[in-house]
């Protein structure tokens, strides 16, 4: 009998603290988050004109062709998570002749399009592999194949750069940086 009267009990206290976590806690925070901030709760999607997705902000894509701006190098080549790890340094020291060597792959890569100093975000991975930025500086390194692929100004290359520029984070934290799913999609819709 004291059992069932314990596993009553437990039962009870069970089904208030998951009402307090699951329901109590968490739709207030799902009512404010969509309400206050849509496009962040939901992923914060970019979309093309007719509505479909072309990504997120929030994650780095990789980009290749010589008519859009280039990612940085990711360990886990921007893994969403239906294949591998979706998370991931490439956990490669410094002196490890694998890293060595993509380094200086990427370097020729970037020799060849014309770019002969890369910035260090243009050569080395994120700590998750998924940064979808980079900085003001690599972005203005790549303006000249960009301006020939597309046959556009460099002027205006530099305008659209510094459009899609964000600052710091409350004004001291982190360092200014370009979003180059936003910045590719309207160079697309400026110069397709």
């Amino acid at each position: 009998m004291s059992f069932l009267r314990e596993g009553f009990k437990a039962l009870r206290l069970t089904v208030v603290l998951w009402l307090l976590t699951v329901v109590l806690y968490t739709l207030p925070l799902l009512a404010v988050g969509q309400g206050l901030f849509p496009a962040e709760a939901n992923g914060s999607l970019l979309r093309n004109a007719g509505g479909q997705v072309l990504g997120s902000t929030l994650i780095g894509q990789p980009f290749g062709s010589d008519r859009y701006f280039w990612s940085r190098p990711s360990a886990v080549d921007y893994s969403t998570g239906k294949t591998a790890p979706t998370s991931a340094p490439s956990n490669l020291g410094p002196t490890n002749p694998d890293l060595v060597k993509r380094i200086e792959a990427t370097a020729a890569t970037y020799a060849k399009a014309g770019i002969e100093k890369p910035a260090a975000d243009l050569l080395y991975a994120s700590g998750s592999g998924l940064d979808p930025h980079i900085s003001p500086e690599a972005a203005r390194q790549q303006i000249p194949r960009l301006a020939a692929a597309r046959s556009l100004p460099s002027a205006k290359l530099e305008q659209l750069i510094l459009r899609h520029t964000q600052g710091r984070v409350l004004g001291f934290i982190g360092e200014p940086r370009v979003n180059l799913l936003a910045l590719n999609h309207e160079l697309d819709l400026r110069a397709p």
